[in-house]
């Protein structure tokens, strides 16, 4: 897994530094710290990784890299992620199982990275980013505006997404692992999604009926794609999974019982990133830690520009997020007091 990461003058952030990362690891902080940037920038090192030497691919990591970069950031050129006014620049470092990636550009740079050091092998498993808008209503749009029109207004995350749900489902036995939390998460949806040949549009499937998918609640949706994603074996034990907002479109009940989930498939071996501004979700995941004593999970928070990582275990932080929860909970029982 993912060991550490340190990233200088990449977009609004200018410095981070991040140890001993677990198999759960969340990002929190207010609009424009730089969460989403976080998550991207790392889903783009480690889908270079994937992508470099495998099937027929001809490129270099260099070449893969900057490419993910142009289309996940969607910029004129890459060059523009440097943070605006650095006087150095661009550079970025993860360490995956004790081997190091490496790589830094200046803010001229288009499309080509001359400075890219990396230590690792090629992988056989896949990671995924799944963003806050759903994909499946616009399954077609967005790998039609990709692949025909080459143009911008889906990024990678959401490209990588649909294309990874084209994998048909295989048969025979699935990883062990994955059993447990494929049934809860089956509990929760009472259902699934299947993609129909015919009319070239997803389906949700309950009993004998069947929805369409634009009727079919968000919610419904979101945790029916990580099911999708570990049915078709996209996904293994190995995966890194970026979430932004686990929150979205989820009623407390499905995010505390998503967070369940997601601890249990930590417990198998995937490891992951996400970013919240939910206290709900803070809390759960607090909880979670107390409760598992194999699972370690950090906090990375943004405060004012600068970055400080703790660990849920041992409490949690202070951050504004957490609070102003604090700050209301403490007014309701002032009232209730009165």
């Amino acid at each position: 897994m993912i060991n550490s990461f340190e990233l200088k003058n990449f977009g609004p952030i200018h410095h981070i530094k991040c140890d001993n990362l677990g198999h759960i690891n969340l990002v929190i902080g207010g609009n424009e710290t730089g969460k989403t940037i976080l998550l991207k920038a790392l889903y783009s090192a480690i889908r270079t990784l994937e992508g470099y030497r495998r099937g027929n691919e001809p490129r270099n990591a260099s070449e893969i890299l900057a490419e993910k970069l142009y289309w996940t950031f969607e910029v004129d050129k890459i060059g523009d992620l440097v943070s605006k006014g650095a006087e150095e620049p661009l550079s970025f470092r993860f360490s995956f199982d004790g081997k190091e990636f490496c790589y830094g550009f200046g803010k001229d740079t288009t499309r080509n990275i001359q400075s890219l050091e990396n230590h690792l092998p090629p992988r056989s498993s896949n990671s995924i980013f799944l963003p806050t808008k759903e994909v499946l209503s616009l399954y077609q749009v967005i790998l039609e505006s990709r692949d025909l029109e080459k143009t911008f207004g889906f990024d990678d995350t959401y490209v990588d997404l649909a294309r990874a749900l084209t994998q048909p489902p295989q048969r025979g036995k699935n990883h062990q692992s994955f059993a447990s939390s494929r049934k809860h998460l089956n509990e929760i949806l009472d259902g699934k999604i299947e993609y129909d040949d015919k009319t070239r549009r997803w389906q949700f499937k309950k009993g004998n009926q069947k929805f369409p998918i634009g009727v079919t609640a968000e919610g419904i949706k979101k945790i029916s794609i990580l099911d999708t994603l570990l049915g078709n074996r996209y996904l293994d034990p190995d995966s890194v999974i970026f979430i932004d907002e686990p929150e979205s479109a989820l009623h407390p009940t499905a995010i505390s019982k998503f967070l369940d989930i997601i601890a249990m498939l930590a417990e198998s071996g995937i490891q992951f990133f996400m970013a919240s501004h939910s206290y709900f979700v803070i809390k759960k995941l607090f909880l979670v830690s107390q409760k598992k004593e194999n699972l370690s999970i950090p906090i990375i928070s943004a405060v004012d520009d600068h970055w400080k990582t703790f660990n849920l275990r041992e409490g949690l932080p202070s951050n504004p997020i957490i609070d102003e929860s604090i700050q209301l909970y403490k007014e309701e029982v002032e009232l209730a007091l009165q």
